[in-house]
């Protein structure tokens, strides 16, 4: 069954991390061809793993990333006494092409290397990651698939692309396509990291920090909602801090440390999701939609500027009803 759960929660991009929790691996694909049709000589992706994956293999979960994230992203999920116990379950939590440790503009060689790098799309990470999961881990069936905002996406675009794969769905503030409004509120980021003269057209030979910081002022007025900033919510991890103190720090610390054509690849993936588009629906997302399988926990966020539930409850009239969940 469709299990159709509306939040009002924020999340935050990044869980601190006091002790590494997670074993680090790498699986890495020779000529690896993406929808674009460019060929990719290595594409490496970046993953963690956490607990022990049982003899007869099968209880693993897939954890895909969302925007930027690293596989630490599940963090707050994991434990004995949270929702994913890592003494039963094997979790396996991927990066996405263009988070500065997978493949990404920033740390390939020519002649791939900056603003050359391929646009990927959900399904080329959903393809990558289908392939380390059964040649490197010789994993054929997952318990399900988790995925939180682009995470989410993933988790859709598992479930038309291997239906049968995952027992499970779980998709949480994402949608099955990034709908025009979205589109158009990634562009103008884009324009606003872009308008800065150092960018170069990608080009930089130093980090174009005023486009950086514009990005992320744009992205900041989108990440938490209207209700979030009436309430101040800043305050509960700054106690005292004003509003122009929140503005300031975001605006020296949002994004510092990532590449601004990783910044933008990601968007550009993020723009382009669509199972509809998946070989054999022909841009047909109702009829994708109806194609799955697994039973699905859609859980949007009341109060989502970037997947408002609307969308959601769009979508969510196409996917089969099924028991098991």
């Amino acid at each position: 069954m469709i299990r159709f759960c509306g939040l009002a929660i924020a999340l935050t991009l990044v869980v601190p991390q006091d002790v590494d929790r997670a074993a680090h691996h790498e699986f890495v694909i020779d000529n690896f061809r993406t929808e674009s049709g460019v060929v990719l000589p290595k594409a490496r992706i970046v993953y963690g793993t956490y607990g022990h994956l049982d003899a007869a293999r099968d209880n693993a979960v897939l954890l895909p990333s969302h925007y930027m994230a690293t596989h630490h992203g599940y963090e707050w999920l994991i434990g004995s006494d949270r929702a994913l116990d890592e003494s039963k379950l094997f979790l396996v939590a991927t990066e996405l092409f263009g988070n500065g440790h997978s493949s990404s503009p920033s740390n390939t060689p020519e002649p791939f290397h900056g603003p050359r790098f391929p646009v990927t799309t959900i399904r080329d990470n959903v393809d990558a990651v289908h392939r380390l999961l059964t040649e490197d881990l010789k994993i054929t069936h997952v318990r399900a698939v988790i995925g939180f905002s682009m995470g989410a996406q993933q988790a859709f675009q598992w479930a038309v692309s291997h239906p049968d794969f995952g027992d499970r769905i779980v998709a949480t503030a994402g949608t099955a396509k990034t709908w025009p409004h979205g589109v158009v509120r990634l562009e103008g980021q884009i324009a606003a990291l872009t308008a800065d003269p150092a960018f170069n057209g990608g080009d930089y030979a130093s980090p174009p920090r005023k486009g950086i910081e514009a990005y992320g002022m744009v992205w900041l007025g989108w990440l938490y909602s209207q209700e979030w900033w009436r309430r101040e919510m800043w305050k509960g991890a700054a106690p005292g801090r004003t509003l122009d103190q929140e503005i300031e720090n975001r605006r020296r610390t949002f994004f510092a440390n990532n590449d601004a054509n990783d910044l933008i690849l990601q968007a550009r993936t993020w723009q382009r999701h669509d199972v509809g588009a998946t070989p054999g629906f022909n841009g047909d997302l109702e009829r994708a939609l109806r194609s799955m399988k697994a039973p699905l926990l859609y859980m949007p966020s009341e109060t989502d500027l970037y997947f408002p539930i609307g969308d959601a409850r769009f979508e969510a009239q196409f996917i089969p009803v099924s028991d098991g969940m």
